[in-house]
């Protein structure tokens, strides 16, 4: 069962956003609590017909089908200029605009805003108006979404304890994030996956970047010893395809 409806974003002038809920099979039909998962670009992963490139990652199909206990919450990205960027980076990136988007400016930086409007403005709303376990609260996205991700798993460890981080774009905060890694205590946080496809080459970004970047993510996290998976996906590549397919395992390594 799949709901959506629009919250307003304080940390970014009061903007509404859509927002799509995905309630698992038999959710009507019992008074039970759930896990939920929050993840990035929402419109995509849900029903084709609403993703931003005509595939989403099947996610309604998926909850149906598996009868997975967890509620999935989708926050749409925004498409305006480069606002995505500029929202699921947590620093300011003086370089990229120039360099990769040929574009003048300053990009990123709007990514703790954005944390911020999840766990202070959208998480109370959905654990108010669905039966949540309110201290079971996952996240994933993939490319940016996994840099905000891996950022939100770091700053609020107690709170997304499980996370999930797929064909990450770290490139674009690469020492910031692996610093941040470094001096966060992450001792509550109880699962992370992270992977990256070898064929995730994009039109700004070639595969040997991509996986040279989460690798370099990868030696930080693991000195943390917690419990985690860092996939190197042949014939991986950057698109919702690949995610579409990887997803199922993905949830059922958070959710275990």
């Amino acid at each position: 069962m799949l709901q959506t409806f629009k919250v307003a974003i304080e940390q970014f002038g009061g903007i509404e956003r859509p927002i799509r809920v995905c309630l698992p099979y038999n959710y009507k039909d019992n008074q039970e609590h759930y896990p939920v998962l929050y993840m990035h670009d929402g419109q995509n992963l849900f029903r084709d017909e609403d993703a931003s490139y005509g595939v989403s990652w099947g996610l309604a199909d998926y909850l149906k089908t598996s009868k997975v206990p967890l509620i999935i919450v989708g926050i749409d990205c925004n498409h305006e200029g480069f606002e995505r960027f500029n929202e699921y980076a947590p620093w300011e990136n003086p370089t990229v605009g120039p360099e990769l988007l040929k574009f003048e400016g300053v990009y990123g930086g709007k990514g703790k805003a954005y944390i911020e409007f999840i766990l202070h403005t959208l998480k109370p709303l959905i654990d108010q108006k669905y039966r949540t376990k309110t201290d079971e609260t996952l996240m994933a996205g993939s490319s940016m979404g996994g840099l905000i991700s891996t950022y939100a798993a770091c700053r609020y460890p107690h709170i997304f304890k499980r996370v999930a981080s797929l064909s990450s774009a770290y490139w674009f905060n690469q020492t910031e994030i692996e610093n941040f890694i470094e001096e966060s205590d992450l001792s509550e946080l109880k699962r992370f996956y992270m992977d990256i496809g070898t064929d995730e080459d994009t039109s700004k970004v070639d595969a040997a970047h991509y996986i040279r970047s989460s690798e370099e993510v990868y030696e930080v996290i693991k000195k943390k010893n917690i419990d985690m998976q860092f996939e190197i996906i042949d014939g991986g590549v950057h698109h919702e395809t690949a995610w579409r397919e990887r997803m199922p395992k993905i949830i059922e390594y958070l959710m275990r």
